[in-house]
């Protein structure tokens, strides 16, 4: 059986380093909001390019935050990607504002810049951009637009750890990142975690604040917050496998160029690559005609397979009151229709690669 993603083998490859970091918590004595987490948002913020890195709960709650941050809330529009996991909307909606869906560029998966300006009214605040399954989504003339109307742009990064647009790293392109590190991610804690990246230094204190109850100090609380806190054990874990992200990442871009070369004469989409960006591979997602079919025979054959994501957010019972149906996003609802993601991970072996190939070129065939 080749598993989508070995998880346990990816984490045992750290296992010395996460043993030494849980005994580090352990015998600090000190388990909330010190220096682990301290740590690790300088040594993110490094790695990403940014100024300021605030340790979060997760990569939802990162988002959400960056809105509540902005004061974006009641009232306003935040656009997002009609072709994304539903935590990029929940975001908005957490905050109080209203999702404005825009359709991807159908080769990349990510929004569109040329259909942006359409879906912009006076109550837009801010544009959501989404880097889906690891590919840089085009930040330069999203940015151009988002000037012109005065508008923030903030980065979901929870898929694209590392990767880089113009010789710059997701999490430093737009005005405010978020990231999850969540233990599938490319960067992954072993529970729930997440971060905000920003060079806004107004932005990065007032999450510090609203992260903790709104208080910077102990039982002073400046504003209504929340208590979406990094764990500290989270972070020194984070910090044990930040330095290998990017070896890591280098295997993923060798299994990924197997799998371009493998499959190129078959009768499937394959992923596409801007110039200028590099992708980090966090999916390889392919999209097949019979989808259904393909996937039942890869599990006959002990290929494990994922379906990112089958229901696009738009027709997902949880926005059932934006009243969209079927049809009114036809880019994202074909692309969730056919989109089927192989194998990948840092740990495959390159004759793995080459059964998935040879045994998606039969399941097709």
């Amino acid at each position: 059986m080749i598993p989508f993603l070995d998880l346990k083998a990816i984490n045992l490859a750290h296992e010395e380093r996460l043993k030494k970091a849980f005994d580090r918590v352990l015998h600090s004595g000190w388990y909330i909001l010190g220096q682990e987490v301290k740590s690790f948002e300088q040594e993110f913020a490094a790695y990403c390019g940014t100024e300021h890195a605030i340790g979060v709960s997760n990569g939802l709650d990162a988002l959400h935050l960056i809105l509540r941050g902005w004061g974006i809330g009641e009232g306003d529009e935040v656009i997002v990607p009609s072709n994304t996991y539903i935590a990029t909307w929940l975001a908005a909606t957490y905050a109080g504002a209203t999702p404005v869906p825009v359709e991807p560029v159908e080769g990349t998966y990510n929004l569109d810049p040329a259909l942006i300006e359409a879906a912009i009214t006076p109550r837009t605040k801010a544009i959501i951009v989404v880097h889906l399954y690891g590919q840089p989504a085009d930040m330069e003339p999203i940015m151009a637009i988002a000037a012109k109307h005065g508008l923030k742009v903030i980065e979901d990064g929870a898929q694209a750890h590392g990767a880089e647009y113009k010789g710059k790293k997701v999490g430093a392109l737009g005005h405010a990142a978020g990231f999850s590190f969540y233990p599938g991610k490319n960067l992954g804690a072993l529970g729930d975690a997440g971060a905000v990246t920003t060079n806004d230094s107004a932005l990065a204190a007032q999450i510090r604040v609203l992260v903790n109850y709104g208080s910077r100090v102990k039982y002073h609380n400046e504003v209504k917050g929340f208590n979406c806190r990094l764990d500290e054990l989270q972070a020194a874990f984070l910090r044990e496998k930040l330095p290998y992200l990017d070896a890591e990442t280098a295997r993923r871009r060798e299994i990924a160029a197997m799998y371009l070369k493998g499959l190129s004469r078959l009768k499937l989409v394959l992923p596409q690559c801007m110039s200028g960006a590099h992708p980090v591979w966090h999916l390889f997602v392919v999209r097949v005609k019979g989808r259904e079919k393909v996937q039942s025979e890869l599990t006959k054959r002990g290929i494990g397979t994922v379906i990112h994501y089958p229901i696009p957010p738009h027709l997902q019972s949880a926005y059932a009151e934006l009243g969209y149906g079927a049809g009114a996003f036809p880019i994202a609802e074909r692309i969730h229709e056919e989109v089927l993601s192989l194998p990948m991970g840092p740990t495959m072996r390159d004759e793995e690669v080459l059964r998935v190939i040879e045994d998606l070129k039969f399941a097709i065939s």
